[in-house]
């Protein structure tokens, strides 16, 4: 008897250590980011989980399974500017937590889990795309989504070539702000993030190179939201993009890093992108080149191969010649953390048909670079000079039908920008003489405040149109 009633008890106490194992994971909280086209929940879990997700009409809902958890605190947030009016919860069994979410409209759901990281623990992540929108994007991978989430802004719509005077188009500029929402990027030590500095200077260079004469910049993320990294490529792409310029603050190890850098990709890179967009039977069947004029779909796999490869080569050249001439501009307003441009495998810069760089504006990890990066005029002074190079190397090399072309063409830009290394003897007054272009046009390309010039110092030499206008 005293046996079979310590078998029972035991029984008892296996049991509820199974409960207890089961049941150890929590949803600790849940945050919500808006992004042009879908809504992203992200749970936070203090272990992993399996889960289901479905969903119901009449009215519209969605429905996330939970296995083995529980709620450890109410889920509340904000959702206003999205389709969810309520978020309700309630355990269907001591292991299993259920969560209704009522929408206004039936969105498709995709949803997967996270593991922990730097920043962050166990994560299930849910994605709500707006029907309207088009096809979603495939779930990140964990490379590319170590903290993947999306705040509130209103839905873009697709943006068309505007022409300008003489029926030519404006050269289109893509402006990439690394990193948004769930991923934050690089932090300070006081707290700066990655995602917002690079955003308010992504928004000061587009404003900059919007004031010029047939150039126009896009913005690939217009507020705090993530963007995975192969879709802002398509998005520059959709837009008409002649360049792809991706802005960052990096963080290093070691806290004394300095510098700006320019990334172009490498040549590794572009290799391995050129053979994964041929057996890749949508990106064959995509346009390359920038005026969309060569297919690939009708070509065999030889022929698509050279093609490509032609293409690769004249984006990565193209690349590492703005890349070049945007250093050399940047170098008059903070220090270089490398003086030549740079080149790695960056995903965001894999774009066959679109000459791509990546711009390190500086360490965010380094105490002294952080307060600059996070001051108005530091951030104009950066877009400044990221604008210089851009237009000194699409007044050498204007694409075919843009209206910088045809200034060029028309000889209305007798002489592209140039750079001038100054010399013993050598005064501003000699110089704006030599090359025809007036003093004020040399002293608004260099931010000179007086006409003091020291020897060695690299001097940008606008062209002469752009002269002629100032």
């Amino acid at each position: 008897m005293r046996i079979r009633a310590l078998v029972a008890v035991v029984g008892l106490l296996l049991t509820a250590v199974t409960v207890d194992a089961l049941a150890v994971t929590q949803v600790k909280s849940v945050r919500l980011w808006r992004a042009p086209d879908n809504t992203r929940l992200v749970f936070d879990l203090s272990g992993p989980v399996q889960h289901s997700v479905f969903t119901l009409t009449s009215p519209d809902r969605l429905v996330i399974d939970i296995n083995g958890a529980t709620l450890a605190a109410p889920l509340q947030v904000s959702t206003s500017n999205t389709p969810i009016t309520s978020m309700r919860s309630a355990q269907r069994t001591p292991t299993d937590l259920r969560v209704v979410i009522d929408l206004t409209k039936s969105v498709t759901p995709k949803s997967f889990t996270l593991a922990p990281n730097q920043q962050y623990g166990n994560r299930l992540v849910v994605d709500l795309f707006d029907q309207e929108a088009d096809a979603a994007p495939a779930p990140p991978t964990p490379a590319v989504a170590t903290a993947p989430a999306v705040p509130v802004t209103p839905a873009q719509p697709a943006i068309k070539l505007t022409p300008v005077p003489n029926g030519k188009r404006d050269i289109v500029i893509a402006i990439d702000a690394g990193h948004g929402g769930e991923d934050p990027g690089a932090s300070s030590s006081r707290g700066q993030h990655e995602k917002d500095v690079v955003l308010s200077i992504a928004k000061e260079l587009q404003r900059q190179i919007n004031t010029d004469k047939g150039f126009r910049a896009e913005l690939t993320r217009t507020g705090d939201y993530f963007i995975p990294l192969r879709k802002r490529t398509e998005i520059a792409r959709k837009k008409g993009a002649d360049l792809f310029i991706s802005i960052h603050a990096d963080a290093a190890p070691s806290t004394a890093a300095f510098g700006a850098s320019v990334f172009a990709l490498s040549e590794r890179g572009a290799t391995s992108e050129t053979a994964r967009w041929l057996a890749d039977s949508e990106n064959r069947s995509d346009l390359i080149g920038g005026a969309g004029n060569v297919s690939l779909d009708d070509k065999d796999r030889m022929l698509a191969g050279v093609l490509l490869d032609l293409s690769m080569t004249a984006s990565l050249t193209s690349s590492l010649n703005v890349g070049q001439k945007v250093l050399n501009n940047i170098s008059r307003v903070t220090p270089l953390h490398k003086r030549r441009v740079e080149q790695a495998g960056f995903m965001v810069l894999k774009s066959p048909d679109i000459p791509s760089i990546l711009v390190e504006t500086g360490f965010i990890s380094n105490a002294n670079e952080a307060s600059k990066l996070q001051t108005t005029s530091h951030q104009q002074a950066l877009a400044r000079s990221i604008h210089s190079g851009v237009r000194q190397f699409f007044q050498q090399n204007p694409p075919p039908g843009t209206y910088i072309a045809w200034l060029r063409d028309s000889g209305k830009i007798a002489q592209g920008p140039r750079d001038h290394t100054v010399r013993p003897g050598e005064t501003l007054a000699m110089l704006a003489v030599r090359y025809e272009v007036p003093i004020a046009a040399l002293r608004n390309a260099n931010e000179l405040k007086t006409d003091e010039l020291k020897v060695g110092q690299n001097l940008s030499i606008p062209g002469t149109a752009l002269a002629a206008q100032q």
